[in-house]
C-alpha cells in the first residue's frame, strides 16, 4: 500500500501524460462543464463579457466576409462557437470531451444555431475540409507537449486555404515568473471536483523547467489513488514566433490577448494571429 502511494508521489518525465481519465471521466467532466459555463469563472472558459468582446473584435480583424469558415479548435460547450455563427461565420468546434460536445450540440439545436461539432481529439484531426479561419483560444496550445503542438499547428495548417488565418494565446513568461511552487493536501469530506465522494488532494506545484510548469494532483479516495498531470509552457514573443515559423505559418500580427489589446512586455499572455 504505501510503495503504491508513493510511487503516485514521484515526479514524472517532462510532459507525461495522465494515465488516469480525465475529459471523459463521468464525475471530472460534470465539474469541468459546470466551471465553463460559470459566466463569471475564468478557470475554465474565460468570463462571458471577455469573450464577447474577444469575439466582436475577432469579427473586426479577419471578418466573415473574406474568411467565411471557422474551424474552433478546443471548442468545449460552444461559448465561442455560438457567437461566431451569430456574426456570420460557417463553423465547425471539434473537442475531445463527449460531455461538452453533446451540451454544444444540444444548445445549438435549441438556439436554432447551424453549427458542426466533431468529438475527436485534435492531434487527430482530419476533416476534408479547409477553413478561412481556425481559432484556439484560452491558452490550450501551451499545455500540449513540444511534439504535440508541432502536430497541432501541422493540422491546422492542413485544413487552412491559403491565405487562411490562425488565432491562438498563450500564457507568458510573465506568468510563468508568477508561478509559485509548493505542496498542500486538502480533506474533502463531501466531494469535490476530483470525486463525488470524500477524497484527498494532494497538489504538488512546480517548475519543471526553465519555460514549464507541472501541476500535479494526487487523489486518495476509497476507490482510487490516481495522479492527474496539467503542463503548461510558457513563452516570450521570440520563442513562440520561431515555434510557429517551423511549421510554415507566417505572423500577420501580435496582441496581449484575444480581444485585440495593444502587446506590451507585461503582458500575461500573449495572442499571435497567424496566416498560412
Amino acid at each position: 500500500m504505501y510503495d503504491n502511494i508513493s510511487k503516485k508521489f514521484e515526479l514524472p518525465t517532462l510532459y507525461k501524460e495522465s494515465e488516469a481519465a480525465f475529459w471523459d471521466d463521468d464525475h471530472i467532466s460534470k465539474q469541468m462543464l459546470i466551471a465553463h459555463l460559470d459566466p463569471d469563472f475564468d478557470g475554465a472558459s474565460r468570463k462571458l463579457d471577455f469573450i464577447e468582446k474577444s469575439v466582436s473584435w475577432i469579427k473586426k480583424i479577419v471578418p466573415p466576409q473574406s474568411y467565411q469558415s471557422l474551424l474552433d479548435i478546443g471548442c468545449g460547450p460552444g461559448l465561442y462557437t455560438e457567437r461566431f455563427v451569430t456574426e456570420g461565420y460557417t463553423v465547425t468546434g471539434v473537442d475531445f470531451s463527449r460531455r461538452s460536445i453533446c451540451y454544444a450540440r444540444h444548445s445549438a439545436r435549441k438556439a436554432g444555431l447551424d453549427i458542426d461539432y466533431i468529438c475527436k481529439n485534435y492531434l487527430a484531426l482530419d476533416i476534408d475540409k479547409q477553413f478561412g479561419l481556425s481559432t484556439m483560444i484560452y491558452c490550450d496550445y501551451g499545455a500540449l507537449s513540444t511534439e504535440n503542438r508541432r502536430i497541432v499547428l501541422q493540422n491546422i495548417y492542413k485544413h487552412l486555404k491559403p491565405g487562411g488565418k490562425l488565432l491562438l494565446d498563450v500564457f507568458s513568461m510573465v506568468q510563468y515568473n508568477k508561478f509559485q511552487e509548493q505542496q498542500t493536501w486538502e480533506l474533502h469530506k463531501k466531494g469535490g471536483f476530483w470525486r463525488e465522494k470524500e477524497y484527498v488532494e494532494v497538489k504538488n506545484f512546480c517548475k519543471f523547467s526553465e519555460c514549464v510548469t507541472l501541476e500535479q494532483f494526487i487523489i486518495i479516495s476509497n476507490q482510487d489513488i490516481a495522479t492527474y498531470y496539467l503542463w503548461n509552457t510558457y513563452f516570450t514573443k521570440e520563442t513562440l514566433a520561431k515555434e510557429v515559423r517551423e511549421t510554415g505559418f507566417e505572423i500577420s500580427g501580435v496582441y496581449s490577448d484575444v480581444a485585440g489589446k495593444q502587446f506590451y512586455e507585461g503582458s500575461p499572455t500573449i495572442a499571435v494571429l497567424l496566416v498560412k
